[in-house]
């Protein structure tokens, strides 16, 4: 009979030790990197929600000095020159004096990045500039309808 071999090398693969050295090393990057994620996540959410304020607003004063402008017809005295709705803006006013043109202010609504649709809440000018209620008579400025606070504590509501 022969012998056996008892073999000198050492095995490959990793030691108890090793792996949990490991996994905690692994563990303690994954903790720094969520919040890293979490804040990059809420910055392009208020990114996308100063672009959209600006659109909007952008069409309004353009839809504003069209009609200080004469140049959208008869304008319901309500109104003082600005949309009765944000539809308007993306519908289009036929331009007096021309047949069959319209101009639109807007593409379409943009969506508020917080809530995910296209809802805004509404000021018109005899609105109080905190309000949360509209008056209806006009579209004079948005703002989010979300709850949620920026990182300097203002209500995204007050942009």
């Amino acid at each position: 009979m022969r012998p056996l071999r008892i073999s000198t090398r050492r095995q490959a693969g990793m030691t108890l030790v090793e792996v949990i050295v490991a996994f905690t090393i692994l563990m303690l990057l994954a903790t720094m990197a969520v919040p890293l994620a979490r804040y990059k996540v809420r910055r392009d959410k208020e990114r996308e929600l100063r672009w959209a304020l600006r659109e909007i607003h952008t069409a309004i004063d353009k839809y504003k000095d069209a009609a200080d402008a004469n140049m959208l017809g008869q304008q319901k005295i309500d109104t003082d020159g600005y949309p009765e709705s944000l539809e308007v803006l993306v519908e289009g006013i036929k331009i007096s004096g021309q047949v069959e043109k319209k101009v639109k202010f807007l593409r379409r609504i943009p969506k508020d990045p917080f809530s995910g649709r296209a809802e805004w809440g509404m000021r018109s000018t005899r609105d109080d500039p905190k309000s949360t209620s509209w008056g209806g008579q006009n579209v004079f400025a948005v703002y989010s309808l979300t709850y949620e606070k920026a990182a300097d504590g203002t209500p995204y509501s007050e942009w």
